[in-house]
């Protein structure tokens, strides 16, 4: 006798915005339209935005999803009414691994924190008697992963998002609308009131396996970030992707780097844990200034910038720069003695504009010493974003079904 065939169930509809912000990528909700499973930190939001993504993905290209095979476009994002105080919006942000079978939420993304902003109006998430017929509307935004303040400066025309514009950033194609960030009190002091340097120093010595010693500035603000001299690890600050992920041995001796760095930083107990927490802490290396062409063919000359810094993301070299390593690199460059404060020429400093593997990025930051301490106030910097597409993402209905027969047991704690 033959078997029938199994009945199959329609796709989940799930509604989403597809968004660019800054250099980054992601899929956008609203935390009201997701379903019930995946309402709530766990096992069930994990597989759900690993499947929207199409991760985890051995191919590596992440064809069956949203995803664009790179650290900078494998992004999720969630957003809703914030009940803290002085806040229009909490915004989540995972970072989905492209090949391998995790979701970090141990960090922020800068980049799509500009489109959080320009999102939470466009979801009716802000008061509309605080949004203009013309003009800026600031947006509140708790960053709920590292619990801090972020203000977006939002352009308004007609009542509504101006996504259109003449501002142009380098690694994005076209220009848009400019946007302009601001990161309240970024360093994360952490559960034992740490300053923005977690060792105390402004320059450590890390022993680093394979490598040797090397000194590294460990700052926590904006993102955990270890940073290194170029010429110490035999780099220039000029290297473009080809030359750095094209080389797996380069890439194995910058993440036993990150290792160390994560270890000082009491970010991991063990270097065994950072195969799962790569989307902290980065790491960077700086330079002086020196002339170079962008990946774009655009010529970067040596007196349109302070110093060069490129910076990993995901294990791979970003192609432009993260928006919260960004923030990273203002509040270094403005502490004198720092690494990136050498590179940019020393002295105190409130602003800096560093070369990245597609041009040139300008940041602030307002530093102060408190007790001896170092710490940042606010780093300000400009972006863009705009919507890319809006609607329904697709998933197999079998996706949370059989997540949720796992969820006893393996359940992942709330970022």
């Amino acid at each position: 006798m033959t078997a029938l065939p199994q009945p199959h169930a329609p796709q989940l509809g799930i509604p989403a915005t597809y968004m660019r912000g800054g250099t980054s990528k992601g899929v956008f909700f609203r935390l009201e339209d997701l379903p019930a499973a995946a309402q709530v930190p766990g096992r069930a939001r994990d597989r759900l935005f690993q499947r929207v993504i199409g991760s985890p993905d051995p191919y590596g290209k992440q064809t069956d999803g949203m995803g664009g095979a790179t650290s900078s476009t494998s992004k999720c994002v969630i957003l809703s009414p914030s009940a803290r105080p002085g806040h229009d919006v909490d915004y989540l942000y995972g970072q989905v691994s492209i090949d391998t079978d995790f979701v970090d939420w141990s960090g922020n993304c800068g980049n799509l924190s500009t489109a959080a902003g320009a999102f939470a109006i466009h979801a009716g998430y802000v008061d509309p008697a605080r949004i203009p017929a013309d003009g800026v509307c600031t947006v509140r935004i708790w960053q709920a992963n590292i619990g801090k303040t972020i203000l977006a400066h939002v352009p308004v025309t007609g009542g509504q998002v101006q996504e259109s514009g003449d501002f142009e950033l380098d690694g994005v194609t076209f220009p848009a609308a400019e946007i302009v960030l601001e990161f309240i009190d970024p360093a994360d002091e952490g559960e034992d009131g740490g300053a923005m340097f977690p060792t105390g120093n402004l320059v450590d010595t890390l022993d680093v396996p394979g490598v040797g010693a090397l000194e590294a500035t460990l700052i926590t603000a904006g993102i955990p970030t270890v940073f290194v001299d170029a010429a110490a690890i035999g780099y220039d600050g000029t290297e473009l992707q080809p030359a750095i992920n094209g080389d797996p041995a380069a890439l194995a001796r910058l993440e036993a780097i990150r290792v160390a760095g994560a270890l000082r930083m009491d970010l991991i107990r063990t270097p065994e844990e950072a195969a799962t927490r790569q989307h902290t802490p980065k790491v960077a290396f700086v330079a002086p200034p020196r002339a170079y062409e962008a990946s774009s063919g655009k010529a970067i000359p040596v007196d349109a910038i302070d110093l060069n810094v490129r910076a990993l993301s995901m294990g791979k070299l970003h192609h432009a720069m993260m928006g919260t390593a960004s923030v990273a690199i203002a509040a270094a460059a403005a502490v004198p003695g720092t690494l990136v404060n050498r590179a940019a020429g020393g002295g105190a400093r409130e602003a800096v504009r560093f070369g990245h593997p597609s041009g040139t990025l300008r940041v602030g930051a307002a530093v102060a010493q408190v007790d001896g301490q170092w710490t940042v106030t606010r780093a300000v910097m400009s972006r863009s974003a705009r919507i890319l597409m809006e609607g329904q993402v697709r998933v197999p209905a079998d996706t949370l079904p059989i997540v949720g027969a796992q969820l006893a047991g393996d359940r992942v704690p709330e970022p």
